[in-house]
């Protein structure tokens, strides 16, 4: 089918909620993709961070093909070994307390809003100008985006959107808080890593007046950083964690992970999910973590990511290069989305832009120095036009 029989049916079938760019992609293999053509890209977007191992990693594609083969989906009505073993897994890589698995960022999002909520009823939820939670209904109400907000008013009660800075967030926590829920490096909005100063007082707040600190490291997390949670760079350990994307190895799964102090606040029938750790995505997922916890690997990611963030400062019209590991954003004194376009469609390198002028990478954990090099100068070649 071409891309234009491809785009008919999307223009009769699809609700229009995408701008899609016009490449049909059909093949993937580590940093590479192929598209119907059969041009080859360079894909420094990793579908918005889900594919950190790359495309088709062997050792995750035999667990789904194996897994797939045996038994595909049961609910949680009953027990199935991967998702046992996958919570068990998390729980030891990360805050130690105990796992809801669901499908998504979003819901991820949702489940630690009801977890807070229920730990403290009625309780009000800060968040900070610049975060991206989700775009379901509690998810959005923590998003204090106004284009994203407007359209969907009235949105959920009780949240309380502050500046980025350590006294606003001091100042608006209090014994009516239920959660101070913060992504340590805000993706959506360009990739702003948020102080230590600030995280710092969202600990103590929270302490202070028995709130939980929860990160959202659904995009900043599974090593995206040069750690395996974006939290362990900071000094700072929240109460809970919400994770997605790259979690799944290119499946979709989120899930919330608690510390021991919530680990038991929700009880059977508070909150479920049909598919949530299904066996196909469990299996999938434990390869991925164990694949992506490994400190040679993340070693890796700090070492390219200072060669990416050196390369990037040098380029034509970058005024600005800010992120951490692998999870970068440069600053452009031109139009960011008809660069990334330009870059896709004339040298094939797929990255995006966030913004007017912000240009977001996210490359595979697995990516090369030759690789980075080979990014740099196709984005040079479209910078120097």
């Amino acid at each position: 089918m071409s891309l234009a029989e491809l785009q008919q049916l999307e223009r009769a079938s699809v609700i229009a909620s995408y701008a899609r760019a016009p490449v049909e992609f059909v093949r993937g293999e580590g940093t590479r993709l192929w598209d119907a053509q059969g041009e080859e890209y360079l894909d420094f977007l990793c579908g918005i961070s889900v594919t950190n191992l790359g495309h088709c990693h062997p050792r995750v594609v035999a667990a789904v093909r194996e897994q797939a083969g045996r038994l595909m989906h049961v609910s949680n009505l009953f027990y199935t070994e991967p998702a046992m073993r996958l919570a068990a897994a998390l729980s030891r890589a990360s805050l130690g307390g105990k796992v809801f698995f669901c499908n998504s960022g979003a819901e991820a999002s949702e489940a630690a809003i009801k977890l807070a909520r229920k730990a403290r009823s009625a309780g009000e939820v800060v968040v900070v100008h610049g975060a991206f939670h989700g775009r379901t209904y509690g998810a959005l109400s923590a998003t204090p985006q106004e284009a994203k907000q407007a359209p969907f008013a009235p949105l959920v009660p009780g949240f309380r959107a502050v500046a980025p800075e350590p006294h606003a967030l001091r100042a608006a926590v209090d014994a009516r808080t239920a959660a101070v829920l913060l992504e340590p490096i805000q993706g959506e909005s360009g990739v702003h890593v948020l102080s230590e100063e600030l995280l710092l007082a969202a600990r103590e707040a929270c302490d202070e007046h028995g709130a939980a600190l929860i990160f959202d490291e659904v995009q900043c997390g599974m090593g995206r950083t040069g750690t395996l949670w974006a939290y362990e760079q900071t000094g700072v350990r929240p109460d809970a964690i919400t994770l997605a994307k790259a979690l799944g190895g290119g499946l979709p799964i989120g899930a919330l992970v608690t510390g021991e102090r919530l680990a038991d606040v929700l009880a059977p029938g508070d909150h479920g999910s049909t598919f949530a750790g299904g066996p196909v995505v469990a299996a999938g997922a434990l390869q991925a973590l164990a694949l992506t916890d490994d400190p040679a690997l993340l070693a890796r990611v700090r070492e390219h990511g200072q060669r990416l963030a050196s390369g990037l400062q040098e380029l034509a019209h970058v005024r600005a290069v800010r992120g951490r590991g692998l999870m970068l954003a440069c600053e452009l004194d031109v139009q960011a989305p008809a660069l990334a376009r330009r870059a896709l469609l004339e040298q094939r390198l797929v990255l995006n832009a966030t913004g007017p002028s912000t240009l977001r990478l996210l490359p595979p954990l697995t990516v090369t120095a030759a690789e980075i090099d080979e990014a740099l100068a196709r984005l040079a070649r479209v910078l120097a036009e």
